[in-house]
């Protein structure tokens, strides 16, 4: 799963997407409805793809809990965020046995379906096989273009003077 862009805001619901950056600050996207608003670098904001999960090996990244979760539910929906604690907790041992049910609370498994459900409403799941053909087409696509386009030659410019000193 892809998910360079998207970031999650502390104290603002849903996901957004990174649209444009400014000097101090980023336009985001809402995934939800698709209102613009700038997030301030005061704000604390976390990327998806930085963010993993707690198990007793080692950590897993979110992107590859996305992809278990897309092929076990057949590119569907994953339990709702606000099932039970008991469904949350079994689903989540059956995508991933060995996480760690210490450090990892109920709140951040509430997270992950909310996120998990939202990116596939907002249809950004895609799994990296299909990006990667996605590309190679892209690629031919801009081959063939690149042939009938003339590039205009650059005009020349005049060599510049160099200051010379005088001597006198």
């Amino acid at each position: 799963m892809n998910l360079t862009g998207i970031i999650a805001i502390s104290g603002k619901p849903g996901l957004f997407k990174v649209v444009a950056q400014g000097k101090n600050n980023l336009i985001v996207e809402s995934l939800e409805d698709g209102k613009r608003f700038p997030a301030y670098s005061t704000d604390r904001i976390s990327a998806l793809e930085d963010i993993s999960v707690y198990t007793y090996d080692e950590d897993v990244a979110l992107g590859e809990i996305f992809e278990i979760i897309y092929s076990k539910e057949n590119g569907g929906e994953a339990p709702s965020h606000k099932s039970d604690k008991l469904t949350l907790e079994n689903y989540t041992l059956e995508i991933l046995p060995s996480y760690d049910q210490e450090r990892v609370y109920l709140s951040d498994l509430k997270k992950i379906y909310q996120w998990y459900n939202l990116l596939h409403k907002s249809g950004l799941l895609v799994l990296t096989e299909n990006e990667t053909a996605q590309v190679d087409e892209a690629v031919i696509v801009e081959e063939n273009t690149d042939s009938t386009i003339e590039e205009k030659p650059k005009a020349k410019r005049a060599p510049r003077k160099k200051a010379v000193k005088s001597e006198e």
